[in-house]
């Protein structure tokens, strides 16, 4: 006999887009909640309960191991996991506050359940990340929803880069960690083994790249393979790789290409990794001198990392993507010195349109001192209104 489920503080529902964006971030979400999602009028000593509805958990399990994709529910690291299909478990109850993150558009019947409840929950609509100007105006906005006889409002909650936003996600005591990991020479040198690489060298540069397809991380793996600095590269196998290879002439690599294989072009080596969870992401990107990350869970990761970064966002239909970018950019390059800012936008530019990297890339010994410093300082301007979550809870303060 399964036992009794307890009741929930916190639904989110996820539908998996891309494999791994969408869910990465929810899942992080749920973590976080469950460490520190307290609701207003919680006793502290009371767990906080977290349920996370995923429609496909197969890509889930892909950054979860623990995870059995067979199982219609099971409890993983704190949280209550349930395969989100078309029929609802029949004794189920909303928690007291539902996500649906990114608009997936929670299920008619779990919707009327809501509608039943003596109180009924708050419903949080969780917004992809944005740096556009119009998000602070939206953010926090409510969309009344009839249900039946029932009114219930929908709150828009935007994540963003601003005080009038949502903020990001951010564990607490994450930055400390970070630190010490960066800080720990014998750490990162087991860190490196662990991967089969030995220690880095002092002229060396060691770079990540989890990336969507893009011409111009051919030009820039050429780039690298012509470096007068040797350049290890940590690459995940994923979309990225055709591209890397060709550009670093290692083609006939590719119908072979295995986890763990280790391919060297000129000044030029290639690590290959398999897929990891999102703890061991964390460490790649803390331990790479520069990471090249997509879409919003890995790049918001790689601003915690504290190291330069090029963001290959998700393509959008005419170019709105590239909107979304420069809004960003605006952000991120406004402490700068204007040299240094035009560089680092053409070079997130030529990225995202697939141009060549060549001479951007010859820029790096020039600009390379002064982006490290830059990505030190940025995630203490982030916090400075509290992350996604802290945001989040006071927000709920009077709505619950």
């Amino acid at each position: 006999m399964t036992s009794p489920l307890p009741p929930f503080d916190w639904d989110i529902f996820c539908c998996v887009v891309d494999n791994f964006g969408d869910i990465g971030v929810t899942w992080r979400l749920a973590r976080q909640l469950k460490q520190e999602g307290a609701l207003p009028a919680q006793k502290s000593e009371v767990q906080v309960q977290v349920r996370l509805w995923v429609d496909d958990l197969v890509s889930f399990a892909r950054i979860c191991p623990a995870l059995d994709p067979a199982q219609d529910g099971q409890w993983v690291d704190g949280i209550y996991v349930q395969h989100w299909h078309e029929r609802l478990p029949a004794d189920m109850t909303p928690a007291r506050v539902v996500i649906e993150a990114f608009a997936c558009e929670l299920p008619a019947p779990f919707i009327e359940r809501m509608a039943e409840q003596t109180t009924p929950p708050c419903w949080i609509n969780l917004e992809y990340l944005s740096a556009e100007s119009w998000v602070e105006d939206c953010h926090g906005l409510a969309s009344p929803q009839q249900v039946g006889s029932q009114r219930l409002d929908k709150y828009f909650f935007f994540p963003g880069f601003t005080a009038r936003t949502g903020g990001l996600l951010c564990e607490r005591g994450l930055i400390v960690e970070r630190e010490r990991w960066q800080q720990d020479v014998a750490g990162l040198a087991a860190y490196w083994a662990s991967l089969g690489l030995p220690p880095q060298r002092e002229d060396e540069l060691r770079v990540s790249l989890f990336t969507y397809e893009s011409e111009a991380l051919r030009s820039l793996a050429e780039g690298w393979r012509q470096s007068v600095t040797p350049v290890t590269l940590l690459l995940p196998l994923g979309r990225s790789l055709d591209d890397v290879l060709i550009g670093a002439g290692l083609a006939e690599a590719i119908p072979g290409a295995r986890a763990g294989d280790l391919l060297q072009a000129g000044n030029l080596t290639v690590k290959l990794l398999p897929m990891t969870d999102q703890r061991g992401y964390d460490r790649l990107l803390w331990s790479c001198d520069l990471n090249l990350v997509r879409g919003e869970d890995s790049f918001v990761r790689a601003q915690w990392a504290g190291r330069p970064f090029l963001w290959h966002i998700y393509q959008q239909e005419e170019d709105a993507h590239m909107v979304k970018l420069d809004g960003f950019l605006d952000h991120y390059l406004s402490p700068l010195p204007a040299p240094a800012g035009q560089w680092l936008r053409r070079f997130n530019h030529a990225l995202n349109r697939g141009e060549h990297t060549g001479e951007l890339w010859a820029q790096w010994p020039q600009y390379a001192a002064i982006w490290q410093q830059h990505g030190r300082t940025w995630p203490q301007r982030l916090l400075a209104d509290g992350d996604l979550v802290t945001r989040l809870v006071k927000f709920l303060e009077s709505r619950i």
